[in-house]
């Protein structure tokens, strides 16, 4: 009897995952601010079935899974969200690297030098 008190105590002292689900929630929308949907799409969508896999088992009332889930959500939407930004940080590098290339051709200067 006494164990099975004190199991239910311990399942009752977790809080619901609403922070877990609120965290969730503002890393697949600063995943998709950062146009996680052009440059890593796979990773935005992940992100996106998760989250919606925690609301779903949060209305059934599982909320262990729905934190995990939750959790799963946030990090990959924040994988999305390094990995969009590594993408337009390496396109603009790109693109800095051909200006400089063709002031050097208007300069008459080799690249490499």
């Amino acid at each position: 009897m006494f164990a099975i008190v004190l199991a239910l105590t311990a399942c009752a002292s977790l809080p619901p995952p609403t922070t877990e689900l609120a965290a969730a929630r503002q890393a697949v929308s600063q995943a998709g601010d950062a146009d996680a949907d052009q440059y890593a799409a796979d990773e935005i969508s992940q992100a996106r079935r998760a989250l919606e896999m925690a609301q779903a088992a949060m209305a059934r009332g599982r909320e262990d899974e729905a934190r995990s889930l939750a959790v799963q959500a946030a990090a990959v939407a924040d994988l999305a969200r390094a990995r969009s930004n590594q993408a337009v940080t390496e396109t603009e590098l790109a693109q800095r690297r051909a200006e400089i290339s063709r002031l050097r051709q208007k300069l008459g200067v080799e690249d490499g030098q």
